[in-house]
């Protein structure tokens, strides 16, 4: 019996309400995830968590790589237990944090082709020695994995397939995630398509990698990632080429962040029609409120964001009518509280009758406790939107509940 297993209970048009089955515990779906970088949420207890309704937390590979190293956090007796967290976890595959940090999103990184190696002997220089020195500006992706520097101290590191597996098997998450590369969200085609190929060669690697730990297959799942950038041809290959090799569940990878243009999720949900119904889906880094929506309108059953801990922690708060930030001079005595900006039944106990001119005094004044204020209410929203939309699912009203949210958060 697979350690990872998914069941739908209801069903309104593509999305669906589940149960996603694992060996630390069920979590219902949709859900939204938090992100424990490095195997904490910032500035949430994990005892808070479970207060906020989260019920499973996503942590990093690569920060937990580099500290405290994978070795001590096995130790410890799993990632679950080293951070005092005793529901589901999962880990990313590093991927995204070795090109996006190490490679500047394609600023400084560059691919070593098979003509190159053969090269070297004619004296070519494969990459600038002088960018080398930069600490996480430089990721070298050949066809067995990646040389990268570390952010923190510019150690030079590398991941292949095969070792990202071993990192997330001492981790020990429920969940995690085969090494992939996440290209920048501008690439052209042709690139696009060369990494995509070399990202399904890696996710069988990966898979073969874990296959060979018996004890780690009775207790992990192991789920593939879709590639192919702002291409929708791209996509739909990457789509059933992961699906056809027999992971646990399917990730939609790349950048849908906005600042690049137009956000490629709607591209990568279209793929979904090839991704067999009782596989489960997870969004990596899908947080803006309308996309979680899409998500789960196109069948997507978790998701992973850092946004409402970023964005808490710069001022920044969700509300009903779209977010506001803090740090204005308008909020300085506007004694509007937060439980009447946040969606129904959000906020933990003690925190409802906060006020704006509060919060805002906490982060004009410099006190932490304006940024963790913040932190909680956002994740808390972002999960009781998605709580909700389970709920309208199972009543059949999800089509309604989008709707009504779009009208008051964009409107």
């Amino acid at each position: 019996m697979r350690p990872v297993r998914f069941t739908i209970s209801a069903r309104e048009g593509n999305a669906r309400a589940g149960v996603l089955s694992t060996p630390h515990g069920d979590i219902q779906t949709p859900a939204f995830v938090p992100v424990g970088t490095k195997a904490g949420v910032k500035g949430i207890l994990p005892a808070q968590l479970e207060t906020l309704g989260s019920q499973v937390v996503l942590a990093n590979t690569y920060h937990l790589y580099l500290q405290p190293g994978e070795k001590l956090v096995e130790d410890s007796g799993g990632l679950g237990k080293f951070m005092g967290f005793a529901g589901p976890t999962i880990t990313d595959s590093g991927g995204f944090q070795v090109f996006s940090l190490g490679a500047g999103f394609g600023k400084s990184f560059q691919t070593v082709r098979e003509d190159d190696k053969n090269r070297k002997e004619e004296g070519v220089t494969l990459y600038d020695e002088d960018v080398q020195t930069q600490h996480g500006q430089l990721a070298i992706i050949d066809e067995e994995g990646v040389t990268f520097t570390s952010h923190i101290d510019g150690s030079l590191h590398r991941f292949t397939p095969e070792r990202s597996v071993e990192i997330q098997h001492a981790l020990g998450a429920d969940i995690f995630f085969a090494f992939d590369e996440c290209t920048a969200p501008d690439a052209p085609y042709e690139y696009q398509k060369e990494a995509m190929y070399r990202t399904h060669r890696w996710a069988d690697r990966s898979l073969k990698a874990h296959r060979q730990n018996i004890e780690a297959n009775q207790h992990q799942g192991l789920y593939g990632i879709g590639q192919g950038g702002q291409f929708a041809d791209l996509r739909k290959e990457s789509t059933k080429a992961i699906v056809d090799m027999g992971f646990d569940g399917f990730g939609l990878g790349g950048s849908f962040s906005k600042k690049y243009g137009e956000s490629m999720l709607p591209l990568a949900l279209e793929a979904l029609v090839d991704v067999p119904e009782d596989m489960p889906r997870h969004g990596l880094g899908v947080g803006e409120p309308g996309d979680l929506l899409l998500g789960i309108a196109h069948g997507v059953d978790t998701f992973d964001c850092v946004s409402p801990t970023r964005h808490g922690r710069h001022g920044v708060l969700y509300t009903k009518r779209g977010t506001l930030n803090i740090t204005n001079e308008k909020y300085k005595s506007d004694l509007t509280t937060l439980s009447e900006l946040c969606l129904p039944g959000t906020l933990p106990s003690g925190s409802e009758q906060f006020t704006l001119a509060y919060v805002a005094h906490q982060f004009r004044s410099g006190e932490m406790l304006g940024p963790i204020i913040a932190s909680l209410h956002n994740l808390a929203f972002l999960t009781r939107l998605v709580d909700g939309a389970r709920e309208a699912i199972e009543q059949g009203t999800f089509a309604e509940y989008q709707q009504n949210f779009a009208r008051d958060y964009y409107g």
